[in-house]
Order: C-alpha cells, then structure tokens, then sequence
C-alpha cells in the first residue's frame, strides 16, 4: 500500500545518514529545495524516496542550492 501525506521539508523526520545533511541546511535552503523538488516530481515522492535522495543523492540536492556537499559539511 501506498500512503502519501503532504509535509514540508522544514517538518520531514529524515532518518539515518539523510538526518545528518537535512540538519545542515537552513529554513531558506530547505524551502529551496522542496520547490524544486515539487517541480521536479510533480506526482510527489514517498518518504523513502525522499529520505533516500537526502541520503545517497546528497550531490544532487545540494546541486538544487547551487552549493557542494563539502560547503554544507564545512559550515
């Protein structure tokens, strides 16, 4: 079965190695993100999906704010 709620990035309970990069980001870059995002996969992404891209597409999100996964980890 297939569930799908509506929730903003800003309040999403990212688990594992996904949690470590979304606690990084700002509210600003978050929102950013979760635009794009919307865009990009208009029929919506189920929580693992999304906590997967976090997790081991970090390049790929971090190229939708224009920044490096080294500039996050090194703030």
């Amino acid at each position: 079965m297939r569930i799908k709620t509506d929730k903003s990035l800003q309040h999403f309970q990212f688990w594992s190695g996904a949690k470590d990069l979304a606690e990084r980001l700002t509210w600003e870059e978050l929102i950013e993100i979760e635009n794009q995002l919307e865009e990009l996969y208009p029929n919506g992404l189920t929580e693992t999906e999304l906590n997967d891209l976090f997790w081991f597409d970090a390049e790929f999100i971090c190229d939708l704010i224009g920044e490096t996964e080294e500039d996050i980890y090194n703030r």
